[in-house]
């Protein structure tokens, strides 16, 4: 078994020099054995996990987390320089320290965003891992390391494997995945678990595995939630980010080169979703103006329906970040007989291409068509000086 650690720690100096990135393998034996002997930082002393967790804890609240700064129902996890990020996986993990893998790409934007965080990647991807394999290997291959953060990605094998009846059954994968989480936690690391993404990238529901595979990333969003740890909803921006760009259907070769493992579209993806979930990157506000110019035979019953039924959407759709809306005030006499604006929020562009086809979203849209005379629509991303 090989590891691949990406070392962003005593190199940094010499790449901005010009020198290259370093990336090294490694055995699997320990970092705390093999202390400097190939130029990795010696593990540091162990902190109790309440003091690191108390620390932790504040330092996150200035970088950004914040529930509400994150795609609905995903949490962030603080990285702070010097930190060790561990990606525990399987061979989706594996590869993600090629050339354009994700690790590296995640690197890559350290080195050159945050270059005096001497950050250090490490990549413990074993191709063919399900849960229950991680749980065997996680002293050998992550605890021993010493991370202050770990990635773990993991569930494809967990369900795909089924196809040999060899998955994982969904209460063995629930009572591993909070086994593997509470063991990570335990020695004081922060934890970003994310969802299992895609087996078929085809968008109209007709995957093999779509129905399981949903069920499964819903045990690894109630694991995050129980246990207090990141979430990075990588089942959810998939699907939403494929109904954007896939639109003839194609069950592969969009974000993955066989409907699993990331091509390099895909491998941008999930690092620019990692860089979001480990806070080293702020989500943007993308904001949807709506205006309504209504016609002159709606009745004001029937605009207050509207307006209403409008205002219950952010309840309906999970996507919608942010929600207000206000009518014409204005004394310039330049609203050209708009009177009613709304302003949805959304995180990212997945969020609004999930919104735009959500059929409570279609269904308001059936209500206010007859009623309306005009339409203006604006989306823009938030600038701030």
């Amino acid at each position: 078994m090989r590891q691949t650690a990406v070392d962003f720690s005593e190199q940094r100096c010499a790449a901005g020099r010009g020198g290259k990135l370093r990336v090294s393998m490694s055995s699997s034996t320990p970092a705390a054995a093999r202390g400097t002997a190939n130029g990795n930082r010696p593990p540091r002393p162990s902190v109790p996990t309440v003091v690191r967790a108390g620390v932790c804890g504040l330092l996150c609240a200035w970088a950004f987390l914040i529930p509400r700064d994150c795609p609905a129902g995903e949490v962030r996890v603080c990285v702070r320089p010097g930190d060790r990020i561990v990606f525990l996986g399987d061979s989706i993990t594996a590869a993600a320290v090629r050339k354009d893998g994700f690790i590296t790409r995640i690197g890559e934007f350290v080195r050159k965003e945050r270059p005096d965080w001497k950050l250090e990647l490490i990549g413990a991807g074993i191709s063919g891992n399900k849960v229950p394999d991680l749980q065997k290997r996680l002293d050998r291959d992550v605890l021993s390391r010493r991370p202050d953060v770990v990635v773990v990605y993991i569930g494809i094998n967990d369900v795909w494997h089924w196809n040999r009846n060899a998955g994982t059954p969904k209460d063995a994968y629930e009572v591993g995945l909070r086994d593997v989480v509470a063991r990570i936690q335990k020695a004081g690391a922060q934890v970003l678990l994310c969802t299992p993404s895609v087996i078929g990238e085809k968008t109209d529901g007709s995957n093999r595995f779509d129905s399981m595979l949903d069920e499964y990333a819903a045990i690894s969003r109630k694991v995050a939630r129980e246990l207090h740890c990141g979430l990075l909803d990588l089942r959810r921006r998939f699907l939403a980010k494929l109904k954007q760009i896939n639109k003839d259907n194609r069950s592969k070769g969009i974000l993955t080169t066989d409907g699993v493992h990331l091509n390099a579209a895909g491998n941008r993806f999930v690092a620019e979703c990692m860089l979001e979930g480990l806070g080293m990157k702020p989500a943007r506000l993308l904001r949807h103006v709506v205006m309504f110019r209504f016609k002159q035979t709606a009745s004001p019953e029937q605009v207050q329906r509207i307006v209403a039924a409008f205002a219950a959407l952010p309840e309906r759709i999970e996507a919608i970040h942010d929600f207000e809306y206000g009518t014409d005030v204005s004394i310039e006499g330049k609203s050209q007989g708009f009177t009613h604006c709304f302003l949805v929020t959304f995180r990212s562009e997945e969020d609004r291409a999930e919104y735009l086809p959500h059929p409570a979203h279609q269904e308001f849209v059936k209500l206010v068509g007859p009623h309306v005379e005009k339409v203006l629509v604006f989306d823009y991303w938030v600038t701030k000086p």
